[in-house]
């Protein structure tokens, strides 16, 4: 692996693919046993690959891997890496790390606290910081905590690893079962995408596609089912997104009693972080246009 750079020729943006390809790969498959080879790839002369790395890092703390030495290997990059977005996901990386990346704690601060550095850089060091903190604090005082779904006490460790995960309290077996109904609830999301948009985005439903097409008639850029983190480490999945607004499009479609509970909460949580939330229901669909029209004006916006 060659110092940090930039690829110069087709032949290194083929090598820097195939590199990028490889860090994203041990990390969605959880290979520790190619913690090396990460180590090595966070060297590379691409930048694409040591941000990848630098994830896939994160993704293997808790497998097992040599967590001192990823610490060690994370740190200069979170520091001084040329490309702040390397640097970014390597800050996030050592969060991972918990009581671990202890060391790091000083240069994390320094960052949050710096006005040159960017946004996301500031606000991502300062979360490091605090996690790392607290994963400190719960490891010197041998705090007690408890799993939310069986009441075991857990150590410190499955304490971190529950809160990066899901910013919940789990012991490792209750971890791994709520990973799974996690898994499968996002696998079984993606089965029912189904209904194709007149852009080509495939979602789940007849109302997410009418409002898909009106959002593309109007010529207004949206993300569709994206994850994003609006309430502090709270990842939540809202329909559409429109960045160009900063509003959320949320068509709740179903009318069960447990589809309702979960709407109610996901509304809640919205309001409490003051996001822009437009609602649709099915009964709104014969009047789409005059309501999103109005919606979008009555917060400001005109098209």
């Amino acid at each position: 692996m060659g110092e940090v750079g930039g690829m110069k020729n087709p032949m290194d943006r083929q090598l820097e693919k195939r590199l990028s390809d490889r860090a994203v790969a041990i990390g969605r498959q959880g290979e520790a046993a190619a913690f090396g080879e990460l180590l090595d790839l966070l060297r590379s002369s691409s930048a694409n690959a040591r941000r990848l790395s630098a994830s896939a890092l994160g993704k293997l703390a808790w497998m097992g891997v040599d967590q001192a030495a990823a610490v060690a290997a994370l740190a200069p990059v979170a520091r001084r890496d040329p490309h702040p977005q390397t640097r970014q996901y390597a800050i996030k990386a050592l969060k991972a790390y918990g009581a671990t990346a202890k060391s790091c704690l000083s240069d994390l601060r320094d960052m949050a606290r710096n006005p040159s550095e960017k946004d996301y850089i500031q606000r991502d060091a300062a979360a490091a910081a605090q996690f790392i903190e607290e994963a400190v604090r719960i490891a010197a005082s041998a705090a007690e905590h408890h799993c939310q779904r069986c009441n075991a006490q857990v150590t410190a460790d499955e304490y971190a690893r529950s809160q990066q995960a899901f910013q919940r309290v789990f012991c490792d077996r209750c971890f791994d079962e709520v990973f799974l109904e996690r898994r499968n609830f996002e696998t079984q999301v993606e089965i029912n995408k189904t209904i194709q948009a007149r852009d080509g985005t495939v979602v789940q439903s007849e109302g997410e596609r009418r409002i898909a097409d009106w959002l593309t008639v109007q010529g207004i850029a949206y993300r569709y089912d994206a994850k994003f983190r609006i309430i502090a480490e709270f990842q939540i999945r809202p329909d559409f997104y429109l960045p160009e607004f900063d509003v959320y499009i949320e068509y709740w479609g179903l009318d069960t009693p447990q589809y309702k509970m979960s709407m109610y909460k996901k509304q809640t949580l919205y309001q409490q972080e003051g996001k822009r939330l437009v609602s649709v229901y099915p009964k709104d669909l014969p009047g789409l246009d005059r309501l999103l029209t109005a919606k979008l004006r009555r917060l400001g916006f005109n098209f």
